[in-house]
C-alpha cells in the first residue's frame, strides 16, 4: 500500500492458501522424460507471470508427475521483496528434517583460511594493504563505470530478466571434487575454488565454441556474499525475526566482480582453479564489497526499496553472469517422512 507521504508500506491481510497453492494438471500416463518437458515448460511460465498486488508475494506449486530426476517437484516462488537467498533457505531448512531420525540437519563447519609463517611480515602487510586499495577503487569503479563485452552468454539487451527462460541443473559428486582439492591440487584451496574454476573454464570452452571471438572478451562474474556473520549454520525463523537478531532476517548481501580468465591465459583446467582461487582471495580483501553493501543501505533509506532495487540492477546488468553458493546439511534430508532428493534456489 502507499502512505499519506507517497512511500509504500506493506499491509497485513488474511492469507488464503487456496489463492497460493497451485496444483497443475498435466496430460496422464506420459514417461517421466515426457514430464521433463511439461515441467521446464511449466517453470519458464510461472517466472515471468506477475505477482498479484492485492495478495502476498509467495506461491507454492505442488508437481505430483515423476521425471527424470524426481519422483514429484515442489516449487516455493517467492519475491525477492521478501528476503534475500540465506532467509529463503533458513525458511525452508526449517520445513525439513533428517531422513535416518527426528534430530536436526547438521552442516559443515566452516574453517578460516590457512596462512604461512610470513604472514606476519611487515612488508607483506604493506603490499597487501596497496593491494587491497586498489583492489577497491578497480571493482568500484568497475561496478559503477564499465560493462562486459557482447558474448553468447551476454547479449547485452536490457530486460533479459522479462524474457523466456529455462532452468537446469546438474550434480557433481562432492567426493570426486575433494579428491581433486586434496590429491591434485593443494590442501589449501577450497570446494569452492575448485567448483569455480571448472565453471570458469566450462563457460569459457561454451563462449569459444559458439564464437571464437569471444574467446578475449571482457567477462565478468558477480559473486553475491551473504553479509550476515555465520558460522554454517541457518537460523530458525524465529531467531531471525528477532530485532536483535545476529543473523536477521531480510536481504543482507553485496557483491564482488571476479574478471574471468581466458583461455588464451590458460589452458588447463587446474590453471583455472587456481587462478579463480587467486582472484577470489583478493578480491575478498578489497573493501569494494563493503562499500557496495553500505552505498546499498544509503540508496535503500534515500530512495526506499525499489530505488535500492534499481542500484542493484544497475550493477548486475553489466555483467555476464552470477555465481551464488549456500552450505547444505550433511544428511539426507526428508519433508514430511518424504526423502528430499535435492534443493534448486534461484532468483
Amino acid at each position: 500500500m502507499v502512505d499519506i507521504n507517497g512511500e509504500k508500506q506493506w499491509k497485513r491481510v488474511e492469507v488464503k492458501l487456496r489463492d497460493h497453492v497451485h496444483v497443475p494438471i498435466f496430460p496422464s500416463g506420459m514417461s517421466p522424460k515426457s514430464y521433463d518437458d511439461h515441467f521446464h515448460n511449466y517453470i519458464s511460465n510461472i517466472i515471468l507471470e506477475q505477482y498479484p498486488k492485492d495478495k502476498p508475494l509467495w506461491e507454492v506449486h505442488i508437481i505430483k508427475y515423476p521425471t527424470s530426476s524426481a519422483a514429484g517437484n515442489l516449487i516455493f516462488k517467492l519475491h525477492h521483496a521478501l528476503g534475500d537467498g540465506y532467509s529463503f533457505m533458513s525458511a525452508l531448512l526449517s520445513c525439513l528434517q533428517r531422513a535416518d531420525n527426528p534430530l536436526q540437519l547438521s552442516f559443515p563447519s566452516r574453517r578460516g583460511s590457512q596462512r604461512g609463517g610470513d604472514s606476519e611480515s611487515i612488508f607483506r602487510w604493506v603490499s597487501e594493504t596497496f593491494a587491497s586499495v586498489f583492489d577497491t577503487i578497480k571493482d568500484f569503479s568497475w561496478n559503477s563505470l564499465f560493462q562486459d563485452d557482447r558474448t553468447p552468454i551476454r547479449s547485452g539487451n536490457y530486460g533479459v530478466e522479462f524474457l523466456p527462460m529455462t532452468v537446469s541443473s546438474i550434480t557433481f559428486s562432492l567426493d570426486e571434487i575433494k579428491l581433486i582439492k586434496h590429491d591434485i591440487l593443494s590442501t589449501y584451496l577450497t570446494v569452492n575454488d575448485v567448483i569455480s574454476g571448472a565453471l570458469f573454464f566450462a563457460t569459457r570452452l561454451y563462449m569459444e565454441e559458439k564464437s571464437q571471438k569471444s574467446s578475449t572478451a571482457s567477462c565478468t562474474a558477480l559473486v553475491l556474499v551473504n553479509t550476515r556473520i555465520t558460522h554454517g549454520d541457518y537460523k530458525p525463523i524465529k531467531e531471525m525475526i528477532k530485532l536483535d537478531s545476529e543473523m536477521p532476517w531480510g536481504n543482507r548481501m553485496a557483491f564482488m566482480p571476479v574478471t574471468m580468465p581466458k583461455l588464451t591465459e590458460f589452458s588447463n583446467p587446474l590453471d583455472f582453479v587456481f587462478k579463480a582461487q587467486k582472484l577470489i582471495k583478493r578480491k575478498r580483501s578489497s573493501f569494494a564489497v563493503y562499500i557496495n553493501n553500505k552505498m546499498l543501505e544509503i540508496v535503500k533509506k534515500i530512495r526506499g526499496y525499489e530505488g535500492a532495487s534499481r542500484y542493484m540492477h544497475s550493477r548486475l546488468k553489466n555483467s555476464s553472469l552470477m555465481i551464488s553458493n549456500m552450505i547444505g546439511p550433511a544428511e539426507q534430508m526428508a519433508l514430511a517422512d518424504h526423502p528430499v532428493r535435492g534443493v534448486n534456489l534461484w532468483c
